[in-house]
């Protein structure tokens, strides 16, 4: 049985729209992730960091000094797009860029010292994220979400071609 769109209840969000039908689960994952990365930058803004710039800090915090170019690859994103938040990361004191001495070529990207008080708060904000993002769930529902939420992202790595990179 096919499923009708929502009435408009509200005009600014109609439910699911007729276009929608035969995806409604992909159309709430779009829904969440969008709200999701909306409530993420709003705790991130009170600590000075655009959405986007957190993954980039919580790599090099875990590794270490890494050659830009890894870095780009570990965040799959546009070279430029990383360029640009390494420099605002670089303005406020949070990453340094050096030359890497084994190829003067590359260049190597590690989190400052003073990025330390940094780590904290961006997990914190995480923590927050987190129980306001699964509030009324219970543990068992927040595992079994976790589980799902995981194959979905295995589904999507294969359909991506990126199996290697997949967890499991």
């Amino acid at each position: 049985m096919k499923a009708e769109p929502a009435g408009p209840a509200d005009p600014a969000c109609p439910g699911l729209p007729s276009a929608a039908l035969g995806g409604p689960v992909s159309h709430a994952l779009a829904r969440v992730a969008r709200l999701h990365r909306i409530a993420a930058g709003r705790l991130l803004k009170g600590l000075g960091l655009y959405p986007g710039q957190e993954f980039l800090m919580m790599c090099l915090w875990d590794a270490g000094a890494v050659r830009q170019a890894e870095l780009i690859k570990a965040v799959d994103l546009d070279p430029s797009t990383v360029t640009k938040m390494l420099q605002r990361l670089e303005q406020t004191g949070h990453v340094r860029r050096r030359p890497d001495p084994d190829d003067r070529r590359a260049v190597l990207v590690e989190a400052t010292d003073d990025s330390c008080a940094l780590h904290s708060d961006v997990q914190r904000a995480w923590t927050d994220l987190e129980d306001h993002t699964l509030a009324g769930l219970g543990a068992a529902e927040r595992e079994e979400l976790t589980r799902l939420l995981a194959k979905v992202e295995a589904n999507l790595c294969r359909e991506a071609g990126e199996a290697g990179d997949c967890p499991g």
